[in-house]
């Protein structure tokens, strides 16, 4: 069979499948079915695909749950809506200020649950009721949610990127540290961005004078042994601003650094491997969330709850995480047979000779790669995105990476970012639908994707720097080594 019926076989059956509304893993199950008893020697073939599928357990992919399970930690405690009420006390006043406050919250969280769509989601329930009662333009309100919750893609601890390292057979840490200067220089121009665009046009976000009416109860802070107040002091005036507002970031936001520091920290120092930077934040996690309960339980603040840190709350992060974690191993599994039936049927070798032909330079082709994903991205997920390219793009020494000697953790990066792109990019961005479904009534999908067009070109225009200026990425890889 030609290389390119082979091709159009393969993906068509997957294309198909998901069209049918197949689970992703399922989808790439069915073609593999079909690859394997095709493409590898019949029955022999089904049996190699039951060895794959093993082979999905290995200890590098340990990252990715360890992951998942600090976000969810800190998601099912309630550590995550506290810290976002503590950027929001100190930001009082400043253009677009609930916007600020989801863009600084979204960054921060990003930086500890990996999870794109927990990020949209927890501020977008969180933050939006509040912005459309204020008359905030959806523009300026939905837009920032969306745009800051792919930023979880590339600051690390990123799941995702875990997942395309892993698969690529790439260093896992240097993906990592790679994704941290371009996901804070995207955070930055987000900020400018709406602060500049509130400050051009006022009405964009109604400027309101913040509820600071619990400014004239003095605050008591008290510090308990068995119920009894050992000292108690009461801040009232001046003094009682101040605490109002550095108190919450004290209690709630730095012990949530100090998870980041943890994990990114001893993966620069070369102190601990991924894997084990991931248990230290899943250890950092639940200290923090214990240190939430034992401060409320010992120093009483009013206007100020303790985190809901419980057996039950532990068990449910255990749960979520188990979930999305055995539908993630089985995915992996489908990727590890479907690059194999791709090679085997001649399709991988055959579109690179293709290419090649050509004559195509480095860059030319790294441009036509970040097309094709962003073309994906409209109708796709990004997992399923990445086991359709990684085939050609990274795997194996018939790769578009090896051919044409590009710089691997450049490239990885600049497929997350195209990929964090198409998260936003219609018809069919996941996010835009996140928010869609925790949109007031009213708002239509249009309205959503209006909102999304400003940030997307945002992000095209970080994504063209960095193809300009690899070093952006890979400067800080390199202390790493």
């Amino acid at each position: 069979m030609e290389w390119y019926l082979a091709f159009a076989l393969l993906l068509g059956t997957v294309c198909t499948a998901m069209f049918l509304g197949l689970p992703v893993a399922l989808a790439f199950f069915t073609a593999n079915v079909l690859g394997t008893f095709l493409f590898i020697n019949g029955d022999v073939g089904l049996v190699f695909m039951a060895i794959e599928f093993n082979s999905a357990i290995s200890f590098t992919l340990a990252p990715i749950a360890l992951f998942l399970l600090m976000g969810e930690i800190l998601l099912q405690t309630g550590v995550a809506f506290k810290a976002i009420g503590a950027i929001d006390r100190m930001i009082s006043r400043l253009p677009g200020r609930l916007s600020v406050v989801s863009i600084i919250g979204g960054t921060i969280f990003s930086s500890l649950s990996g999870s794109t769509i927990a990020n949209t989601a927890i501020l977008g329930s969180v933050l939006l009721p509040d912005m459309m009662k204020r008359g905030y333009q959806p523009t300026i309100a939905m837009g920032p949610i969306m745009a800051v919750g792919g930023i979880a893609m590339l600051i690390p601890p990123s799941a995702l990127a875990v997942l395309l390292a892993s698969l690529a057979e790439q260093s896992v840490a240097q993906l990592l540290i790679a994704g941290i200067v371009p996901g804070i220089l995207m955070a930055v121009l987000f900020f400018v961005y709406v602060v500049g665009r509130c400050i051009i046009n006022p009405d964009l976000a109604p400027s309101y004078t913040p509820d600071e009416s619990h400014l004239d109860i003095p605050i008591t802070v008290a510090v308990n042994w068995r119920g009894k107040a050992l000292v108690s002091c009461t801040y009232n005036g001046r003094s009682l601003r101040f605490v109002n507002r550095i108190l919450p970031f004290l209690v709630y936001i730095l012990p949530l650094l100090i998870i980041f520091v943890v994990v990114v920290g001893s993966i620069f120092f070369k102190i601990a491997a991924p894997t084990e930077a991931a248990a230290l934040g899943s250890l950092a996690s639940l200290a923090a969330c214990y240190f939430f309960k034992l401060f409320n339980r010992t120093i009483t603040i009013t206007g100020i709850d303790g985190a809901n840190f419980t057996w039950r709350a532990i068990a449910k992060s255990l749960m979520e995480t188990a979930k999305v974690n055995t539908m993630i191993l089985f995915i992996i599994a489908g990727s590890l047979v479907f690059s194999q039936a791709l090679s085997n049927s001649g399709a991988t070798d055959g579109l690179l000779e293709a290419i090649t032909a050509l004559n195509l330079t480095p860059l030319t082709v790294v441009v036509f790669m970040m097309l094709v994903l962003l073309f994906l991205g409209a109708f796709m997920d990004q997992v399923s995105m990445l086991l359709l390219t990684l085939p050609f793009f990274l795997l194996g020494s018939s790769s578009f990476q090896v051919v044409f000697n590009i710089d691997v953790v450049w490239l990885m990066v600049l497929m997350l970012i195209t990929m964090e792109i198409s998260l936003l990019t219609p018809p069919f961005g996941l996010l835009l639908y996140v928010m869609k479904g925790i949109a007031p009534v009213g708002i239509t999908l249009g309205a959503v994707v209006r909102s999304a067009m400003p940030f997307i070109l945002i992000e095209l225009a970080v994504l063209a720097l960095l193809v300009a200026v690899p070093e952006i990425a890979t400067w800080l890889p390199k202390h790493v080594n």
